[in-house]
């Protein structure tokens, strides 16, 4: 498996919709367990007030993501592979939403 950025800009009108999401995104991702693992996302403030994200996850293939994305209804505008992981220091605490 290799380590992907995922990228989707503006996927949600709030953050109950994205929410609801990542509950289907999970559900699927456990259905294909072997192909697909998410890491984790950061949430963005997008410049019309909607919210996107950038998620990390680790995947047999960028096939495997997109595949992943049209069972949950999530979109994809860009699928970057990690190349390599530089650690500064931990991730701050989840926010609470």
């Amino acid at each position: 498996m290799e380590t992907y950025v995922i990228l989707r800009r503006g996927g949600w009108r709030t953050a109950d919709d994205l929410q609801e999401a990542a509950a289907c995104s999970a559900a699927e991702g456990d259905r294909m367990s072997g192909d697909i693992r998410w890491i984790r996302s950061y949430v963005t403030a997008e410049p019309d007030g909607s919210v996107g994200t950038v998620c990390i996850y680790q995947a047999s293939s960028p096939e495997a993501i997109r595949e992943h994305a049209r069972a949950a209804q999530l979109p994809v505008d860009e699928i970057v592979a990690v190349a390599d992981t530089v650690v500064v220091g931990p991730d701050p605490a989840p926010a609470t939403v």
